[in-house]
C-alpha cells in the first residue's frame, strides 16, 4: 500500500500542473478581447477497498485525483471604448459568426474592419457572417432606402461584402406645398424653392403672386405664376399661370395652378386649403416658406455600424441607408463549444446547432444588445485567478511532500529488513 502513496502524489502532480497551465492561460489573456477564461475541475481516481479485520468492515482509499474537465465561464466581460464604429461588443447573450475553413466559427471577439475591397473582415481577414440588405444592384447603384435590414434564416447567413463604390441615385421632386400670407395690399409676393430633376440638378421654382386690379367681394382674388428654371436663372424649363380666390377672412378657397414641368419632372403644386397654405391676411406679411421631397444623387462616403448592428451607408448628399445586418447566433449549451482558441469556438452536439431569437411577430432578431465603439474584455476575473494560483502551487508543493515523504518511509521499511 506504501507504493500508492508515489502514484497518488504523481497524480497530484499532474492535476495541479493542468490547473497552474489553464490558470495562466487564463491571465495570460486577460487583456485579449472577447477571451473566455475556463475552470478546471478535478475528480478522484477509483478508490481501493482495505478489509480490516478488526471490525470486519470494508473501508477504501483513495488512489489519486485526475482532471475531469475544462468549463468555460459564462459570465461577460467588461466593455472597453474604442476608437472604431466597426468595433462591437455584446451586450448580453450571443455569438458573432465569422466564415470558417468550411464552417462557421464563433467569436465574442468584435474586432472587425472594413478592409480594401469593403468587405467586413476580422482583424486576421476572416469574413463576418449576416445577411445582405438586397438593395444594392449590379451597377452599384442603391435601389432602395431602408432603416433596417431583417435577418434571414440562420443557415442563410452570408459573407457581408459590399462595393467600394455606390451611388445614390437622384429622386426627383414630385410635390412642394407653400406656405406664406401674402397680404391684402396690392403688392407683388414671391415665394421660391429648391426641386431636384432626375439629373440631379436643384433648380428653382418660384411663384410670383399678383392681385387682381378688378375685386369681386366678399374676399379677394389673385393670380400666380409658377416658373422653372435652372439655378442660375439663365434656362426655364416651364411656366404655369393660374387664379388663387381667398374669401373675406384671407382663407384659400380655390386655385387653378396644380402643377409645372421640371425638366421633364412633374412637380405637384400645393399651395394648401383655408388657413393651412398661402393666406391673404390683413396682417403683417409672413415670408413664405416651402416643402418640397426629391434628393439630390450622392457618392459613398463610407460604412459604419450602428448599435442595432446595421451596416450603414453615407452619402455625399447627407443621406444613409442600411445595406446589411452582423447575425448574432445563439446556443443551447454555450458550455459545449467546441474549443479552437480562447476567443473562437465552433458548434458541436453537445452545444447544439446555432439558433436566432425571435420577436413576437416570429421575426428574426439578434437577441441582445450590440454597442458600437466598444470591445467586450476577458471575462476572467484577475483577482480570482491569482488567488486560485497560490492554492495550486501549494497543492502542487504538497503532492510533492507526499511522494519524497512516501519515499522515506519506504527507505526505512527497507533497511528495517520489511
Amino acid at each position: 500500500m506504501m507504493a500508492q502513496a508515489f502514484y497518488s502524489g504523481i497524480s497530484g502532480l499532474q492535476t495541479n500542473s493542468a490547473g497552474i497551465n489553464v490558470l495562466s492561460d487564463n491571465l495570460s489573456n486577460i487583456n485579449t478581447p472577447g477571451y473566455r477564461g475556463y475552470n478546471i475541475e478535478f475528480a478522484s481516481l477509483f478508490e481501493k477497498s482495505v478489509n480490516t479485520s478488526a471490525n470486519k468492515q470494508d473501508n477504501s482509499i483513495g488512489i489519486g485525483a485526475r482532471v475531469q474537465t475544462n468549463s468555460m465561464l459564462q459570465t461577460n466581460g467588461s466593455l472597453r471604448l474604442s476608437e472604431r464604429s466597426t468595433d462591437l461588443a455584446v451586450d448580453g447573450n450571443g455569438w458573432f459568426g465569422v466564415q470558417g475553413a468550411g464552417k462557421p466559427i464563433y467569436t465574442r471577439d468584435g474586432s472587425f474592419t472594413f478592409d480594401a475591397n469593403a468587405d467586413l473582415v476580422t482583424t486576421d481577414g476572416y469574413h463576418v457572417l449576416g445577411t445582405m440588405g438586397g438593395n444594392i444592384s449590379g451597377d452599384n447603384i442603391l435601389t432602395k432606402v431602408l432603416n433596417e435590414v431583417k435577418l434571414k434564416d440562420v443557415t442563410s447567413q452570408e459573407k457581408l461584402r459590399f462595393p467600394k463604390s455606390l451611388t445614390f441615385p437622384p429622386v426627383p421632386t414630385s410635390k412642394a406645398k407653400f406656405f406664406a400670407n401674402i397680404g391684402v395690399d396690392p403688392v407683388q409676393r414671391t415665394i421660391s424653392t429648391n426641386v431636384i430633376d432626375a439629373k440631379s440638378n436643384k433648380n428653382e421654382l418660384k411663384l410670383t403672386f399678383t392681385k387682381n386690379a378688378i375685386q369681386t367681394p366678399p374676399g379677394s382674388q389673385w393670380s400666380v405664376q409658377a416658373t422653372v428654371t435652372n439655378k442660375d436663372g439663365s434656362i426655364t424649363y416651364d411656366t404655369k399661370k393660374g387664379a388663387v380666390t381667398f374669401d373675406a377672412k384671407g382663407a384659400l378657397i380655390s386655385t387653378t395652378l396644380t402643377s409645372i414641368n421640371n425638366n421633364g419632372n412633374p412637380v405637384t403644386i400645393n399651395l394648401g386649403t383655408g388657413f393651412d397654405g398661402i393666406t391673404s391676411i390683413n396682417r403683417p406679411v409672413v415670408p413664405g416658406s416651402s416643402l418640397a421631397d426629391g434628393t439630390i444623387g450622392g457618392d459613398l462616403r463610407g460604412y459604419a455600424i450602428n448599435k442595432n448592428a446595421e451596416v450603414i451607408a453615407t452619402f455625399t448628399n447627407g443621406r444613409q441607408s442600411s445595406v446589411g445586418k452582423i447575425a448574432l447566433f445563439h446556443f443551447r449549451n454555450e458550455q459545449g463549444l467546441e474549443r479552437l482558441s480562447g476567443t473562437r469556438f465552433q458548434e458541436s452536439s453537445n452545444s447544439g446547432n446555432p439558433t436566432f431569437f425571435k420577436d413576437a411577430s416570429g421575426q428574426n432578431i439578434i437577441g441582445a444588445n450590440v454597442v458600437n465603439f466598444k470591445l467586450e474584455g476577458s471575462n476572467y476575473d484577475l483577482t480570482h485567478g491569482l488567488t486560485e494560483l497560490i492554492i495550486l502551487q501549494r497543492a502542487y508543493g504538497a503532492s510533492a511532500k507526499s511522494i519524497t515523504t512516501a519515499d522515506q518511509m519506504m527507505q526505512k521499511a527497507l533497511k528495517m529488513g520489511v
